[in-house]
């Protein structure tokens, strides 16, 4: 798939089949991730793979939209240090996951973390230093067909409705 196509064919993903990713495709997306730019490059990111079904499950529960979580084949958690720009440093990250799933077949939904009231219970859950802030949960997993085929019909603004040019 080509980029161009990555990027406008991409849709968020809330239901899955049951199929493992494998280990070297987990690791291609997280590298992704990153290699995102940074604001003065300081890279503030720590990435937390989520397999286990019971850790899924709770992470699932203490999110208000992300009940998900537990049907996914893994949940990563994006955190960033506490810079200055840790949240666009995160998102940033975060998109490059998405976009780098997207491009294994993988389907994806970005959950927020940043100011939600659930961030620092799920810091502590996964054992991360509070140095850190959740920036986002992402889940992963191959899409069910149905879901799939809906999210494609999501209507999109037109380009037309959100360009301005001056000059």
């Amino acid at each position: 798939m080509d980029g161009l196509t990555m990027i406008k064919t991409r849709r968020s993903i809330r239901k899955y089949i049951k199929k493992k990713i494998p280990e070297d495709v987990i690791t291609e997306i997280i590298d992704c991730g990153r290699l995102a730019p940074s604001a003065n490059n300081k890279q503030p990111w720590l990435f937390v793979v989520i397999k286990n079904n019971e850790l899924k499950k709770q992470i699932a529960e203490i999110t208000d939209y992300g009940k998900f979580i537990k049907e996914a084949d893994c949940c990563i958690a994006v955190f960033c240090e506490d810079t200055k720009y840790y949240l666009e440093d995160g998102s940033a990250a975060t998109e490059n996951i998405l976009l780098a799933a997207w491009y294994f077949g993988i389907g994806s939904c970005w959950i927020a973390g940043d100011k939600k009231f659930y961030a620092e219970k799920i810091r502590d859950l996964l054992g991360i230093e509070e140095k850190y802030k959740l920036v986002s949960l992402i889940s992963l997993g191959y899409p069910d067909e149905t879901e799939l085929k809906n999210a494609q019909k999501v209507k999109k603004k037109t380009l037309k409705e959100v360009l301005v040019v001056k000059g």
